[in-house]
């Protein structure tokens, strides 16, 4: 059973711009934002709340912010925060949404966050509370869910466990992450299925990376086994820095195109994402790998 009805949310501002070599201006960013919310684009993670000596592209968070003013009442802006510090600096703006972050392996976490899996579930516990009484929505997003470029493999359990910690924390949300590509649909179900149990009220999303093309796929998967929340990227444009050779997530309207041919809606316009992605890639220097920026939808012009 597939759903009538499945939430993007674009992440392209911040996952898409974090690993590209082009450094875009404030203004740019803004640009990129707004042209997503008049694609329909009701959820987009705008910003990170990370050391920019460490991610250079998210150094102006606040100023893009601040020049975007507060979202309206049908679009929720997210912040993507590691530590302390970084939500201190997301409660000190308008974001409606905190996006914590925990790699399920030693290996990813360590790069990532400077600790191991189990220290950052404990400060993101904390800091829960503390978005939660800001009247902030929370997500925990599960990085390397279902593999890790350190470490290998990673176990069912580790996920599950951070999953379970989450939900008993009081995240509005769990998001497992495959950020270096290395699912298919067999460990989608399985996963998915699994954190489903421990999850409570949580709701479910996942995170695909296309870096061995198998992210349409999964995404597929993902929606059979009940989740309704997709992340993608205008352009498939992305990656992460502490994740060698990761590529973007999957492409904004390579999936819109999928789930609305699928009889799905997403309530995105599809010919206004593939212009946005055109439009990005020129300002980032190269090509992105979006097929419908090449292909084009079908019948042509829709």
């Amino acid at each position: 059973m597939l759903p009538s009805h499945v939430d993007l949310v674009e992440v392209g501002p911040r996952d898409g711009l974090q690993n590209e070599s082009a450094l875009l201006d404030t203004a740019t960013k803004v640009a990129l934002v707004l042209r997503c919310m008049e694609a329909g684009l009701r959820r987009v993670e705008v910003v990170s709340f990370v050391n920019p000596a460490r991610v250079p592209q998210m150094a102006d968070a606040e100023g893009v912010l601040s020049s975007l003013g507060p979202s309206s009442d049908d679009v929720s802006f997210i912040g993507l925060v590691l530590n302390e510090r970084g939500l201190q600096r997301a409660l000190a703006t308008e974001i409606d949404e905190v996006n914590f972050v925990v790699g399920a392996s030693d290996g990813f976490n360590r790069a990532n966050a400077g600790a191991a899996p189990a220290e950052t579930m404990s400060a993101i516990e904390g800091m829960l509370a503390v978005a939660k009484r800001e009247g902030r929505f929370t997500t925990v997003t599960i990085s390397v869910a279902f593999g890790c470029p350190y470490d290998g493999e990673v176990a069912l359990g580790a996920v599950v466990e951070l999953a379970r910690r989450a939900a008993a924390a009081g995240a509005d949300e769990i998001a497992l992450g495959d950020t270096i590509g290395v699912a298919v649909p067999r460990d989608v179900e399985e996963r998915v299925a699994a954190v489903a149990a421990v999850a409570g009220a949580a709701g479910l999303r996942c995170h695909f990376h296309d870096t061995r093309n198998t992210a349409a796929a999964n995404a597929m998967a993902a929606l059979a086994a009940g989740v309704t929340v997709l992340d993608s990227s205008i352009g498939g444009a992305g990656g992460c820095p502490f994740a060698p050779n990761a590529t973007g997530n999957v492409a904004t309207e390579d999936l819109v195109y999928l789930l609305e041919r699928q009889g799905i809606a997403t309530g995105v316009d599809l010919e206004a994402v593939i212009d946005t992605g055109r439009w990005l890639g020129a300002r980032l220097g190269r090509e992105l790998p979006a097929a419908l920026a090449r292909a084009g939808g079908f019948p042509a012009g829709h």
